[in-house]
């Protein structure tokens, strides 16, 4: 590639990444001043969560009312649950071996005594909430991505069964679909300008908290990221679609990735994903599913962080973190909270709460891991949200057969 070409193929990304870099210098040399620029990330956050809960909704809707072929319809969801489990559990391991080798807790000086946790709380009544609400106006809300999607998909059930694409409704969802997707790629143009003032507004106000005690926490969690970003996402890759697979993946994961880190939100990085899954060549009927689904349920990178806080409070309150059962735990702990952080940027104070109660750890563990969950938060996103791009290739080549990429226009 010349310079031109590498220049169209990597402008945005890298005026993305300006916008980020040049946020965080501005965020340390000024401080908490730099706050003055919180309302211009703020705009641009705002609109991107304005419009995502329309997009999840039309794109599923359409895509499955458009589908008359059920067959396919059930083994892209297959598939789908399939895949996330499968990366998930992977991510577990990986992490599981990691904070034992190097504990996250080792050193600290913060003490807490030795502590007996308590009894565990009942998750039944969580999984209700996770993917049903009680009154359609809760449908409205981005803090319900899961009963959206199952609403989506229940209407877009319907839409099939009267008519699919051909008929009224079918055709106005894909007029809306199209309208949606313009209107993306218009807050878009925004986003330089909106994630470089809310890295900007993030590092002034909490950047002294990077230091210290929780050093530890940022210097086993982030080179786990990168090695988890480095070794298996090219793997998924590969398997998805051999060698073009990887070089696709690497070309357009990058903006996806950018966005996850400045926004700290799978959700807000949704319209991000679906252009990059189209310039990849994953169809569109797979992207409208996996990728929304995967916003909500795909968390490898919310996985090795719940994890690793886990093995931070076990470790503070002087607790031995062994055991099948205790990992076991710690694996369903982490996914649940997983599913509890999607949509929430710059923290998932809900998620720990989640990991505390579980756990039954005491209240004064709390503000502890909500503490890291704000140093660990940015590349957990990035990991959780390009790796649903990889998800949909992966998706994509259950679905289509090993040949699916040569099928499509680079």
């Amino acid at each position: 590639m010349n310079k031109k070409e590498v220049w169209k193929s990597y402008r945005f990304p890298l005026i993305l990444l300006a916008g980020i870099v040049t946020g965080a210098i501005i965020g340390a040399v000024m401080g908490k001043k730099a706050t003055v620029l919180a309302p211009l990330g703020d705009i641009f956050i705002n609109l991107m969560f304005t419009i995502v809960v329309p997009m999840v909704f039309v794109s599923i809707t359409s895509a499955v009312g458009s589908m008359l072929n059920m067959k396919r319809l059930g083994k892209i969801l297959g598939s789908l649950v399939l895949i996330f489990i499968t990366t998930g559990l992977i991510a577990s391991v990986l992490v599981l071996v990691t904070v034992n080798i190097f504990p996250p807790a080792a050193n600290t000086t913060i003490s807490m005594g030795t502590a007996e946790m308590g009894e565990a709380t009942s998750i039944g009544s969580m999984i209700v909430k996770s993917v049903t609400v009680n009154d359609f106006t809760g449908l409205l809300s981005r803090k319900n991505m899961l009963p959206i999607i199952v609403f989506a998909i229940m209407t877009g059930l319907a839409v099939a069964a009267t008519g699919g694409e051909e008929s009224p409704v079918g055709k106005l969802l894909n007029n809306l679909n199209k309208v949606i997707m313009k209107m993306v790629s218009m807050i878009m143009k925004l986003a330089p300008i909106g994630l470089g003032a809310y890295f900007a507004n993030l590092v002034g106000e909490f950047g002294p908290q990077l230091i210290g005690d929780y050093g530890r926490v940022v210097l086993v969690y982030y080179p786990l990221c990168l090695i988890y970003a480095v070794v298996f996402f090219p793997l998924y890759a590969y398997l998805a679609g051999g060698k073009l697979g990887v070089k696709r993946m690497l070309k357009n994961i990058i903006n996806p990735a950018i966005t996850a880190f400045g926004t700290q939100s799978s959700v807000a990085t949704l319209p991000v994903n679906m252009e990059a899954c189209k310039k990849i060549g994953v169809s569109e009927d797979i992207s409208n599913i996996v990728l929304p689904m995967g916003a909500t349920m795909h968390m490898d990178g919310s996985v090795l962080s719940s994890i690793t806080k886990i093995a931070f409070l076990f470790g503070i309150f002087q607790i031995p973190y062994t055991g099948v059962g205790t990992y076991t735990m710690s694996i369903v702990v982490a996914i649940l909270s997983a599913f509890v952080l999607s949509g929430a940027p710059g923290g998932g104070l809900v998620g720990e709460m989640l990991i505390v109660s579980l756990f039954g750890f005491p209240a004064e563990a709390f503000p502890l891991i909500a503490t890291i969950g704000f140093l660990v938060d940015p590349p957990a996103t990035c990991l959780n949200a390009s790796g649903d791009t990889i998800a949909s290739m992966m998706v994509t080549r259950v679905v289509e057969g090993k040949n699916w990429l040569t099928k499509k226009a680079s």
